[in-house]
């Protein structure tokens, strides 16, 4: 029996029609969107749009041109970064930002001279609003925040800070990496204005698809320049969505996937994907606190948090660690940094990493029992 806890990295399991739908596309379609007028061609756009209308929905967002379809999170991400930020703007972002957004704000703090405010959490993760308020300069042009931590799991008040963006008339972006699929997100009611979202993880998709839903009327330039399929006269990139951010050809057989993916998300519901991730984070840090010699990092309430645990065992390494659960076990977890060292520099812990549990969907009680067996053999040995 082999289990997957890295549902944080990616889902590995996905719902049967995922695979089977893109399958079905690239078997009896295979054609672009966006590229032609036959038959086949038209059925492409009217897929696309059918996902761009899925996500809208999924995120209570009534404007699915708006919806700006990219690779992943990462080129999401940069995609409002770099298309908002210019030479010696401010920005504000979280001290628990993955990569994808640190090394994109530091990258424009050498060739851009952008100044950064990093809000500093606490140890569990808690960011205060009143922080990111009092953070505020004149030239702040972005306020940037992840929704859940991918090393500490902790949720973040978006909604405050959001609401604290409107009324300086500051663009937020919130980065939904961990949350999306599995936590409900209203953008109207969170106060969010641009969202980035990933579809191989929490929404069950495939990788390669991602997206920035753009709740927001001010100027983003292009992160590329293209084909869009029209308007191939004019020799510079169309100023209107989703054309004048979406450059290239389309993954058409991954956002078919993505689209069946949320479908089946709709089906399931939100709320109880979210209710059943919540029992199993709950038994999963009540076994996990049973081991004296383990250390578990971030907010032991599964009401604060996603499915993200990160611990370490006393004189172990989290590769050790690693290592043993997947070689004699069969047990998938990850170890290191998680491309988040911000996160790893305020719990103490950015010199050796920690061992993170990623809590998916398809998990079961059956296997945390498994894997706290496994942890207690692994800390007695």
């Amino acid at each position: 029996m082999q289990i997957y806890l890295d549902n944080a990295a990616t889902s590995m399991i996905k719902p049967e029609i995922v695979p089977k739908s893109m399958y079905e596309f690239m078997i009896n379609n295979g054609t672009t969107s966006g590229r032609g007028s036959y038959k086949r061609a038209i059925q492409s756009d009217r897929l696309i749009y059918e996902t761009r209308k899925l996500v809208a929905s999924l995120f209570n967002f009534d404007n699915p041109k708006n919806i700006i379809f990219t690779s992943n999170i990462t080129e999401s991400l940069n995609l409002a970064i770099n298309g908002i930020l210019n030479e010696g703007d401010h920005v504000i972002t979280s001290s628990l930002e993955h990569n994808a957004v640190w090394r994109c704000l530091k990258t424009l703090e050498r060739d851009r001279n952008i100044n950064i405010s990093k809000i500093k959490a606490s140890k569990e993760g808690f960011s205060n609003p009143k922080d990111v308020e009092n953070a505020i300069q004149e030239n702040t042009k972005l306020i940037i925040f992840n929704h859940a931590s991918n090393v500490l799991g902790t949720i973040q008040p978006i909604k405050e800070i959001g609401k604290i963006a409107r009324k300086y008339k500051i663009p937020f972006l919130v980065d939904t990496a961990q949350t999306a699929g599995t936590y409900p997100i209203d953008i109207q009611n969170d106060n969010i204005d641009l969202l980035a979202f990933t579809g191989h993880k929490c929404l069950l998709g495939p990788m390669g698809t991602g997206g920035l839903v753009i709740n927001w009327d001010g100027n983003i330039n292009p992160l590329k320049s293209g084909g869009t399929g029209g308007d191939s006269a004019y020799e510079y990139q169309p100023d209107y969505y989703p054309n004048k951010l979406e450059t290239g050809t389309l993954n058409v057989s991954g956002l078919v996937g993505l689209g069946e993916a949320i479908k089946f998300i709709n089906k399931e519901g939100v709320k109880n994907i979210h209710n059943k991730e919540k029992e199993l984070i709950k038994h999963t840090l009540r076994k996990l606190q049973d081991i004296d010699c383990i250390e578990i990092y971030g907010p032991k309430d599964s009401e604060k948090t996603v499915g993200v645990i990160s611990f370490n065992i006393k004189n172990k390494t989290p590769e050790e660690v690693a290592y043993k659960l997947d070689a004699k076990y069969n047990i998938m977890v990850r170890a290191g940094l998680h491309c988040s060292p911000n996160a790893h520099e305020l719990i103490g812990t950015k010199s050796i990493g920690t061992i993170r549990i990623g809590i998916g969907y398809f998990n079961e009680k059956e296997e945390i029992d498994i894997l706290i067996d496994a942890l207690r053999e692994i800390a007695n040995d």
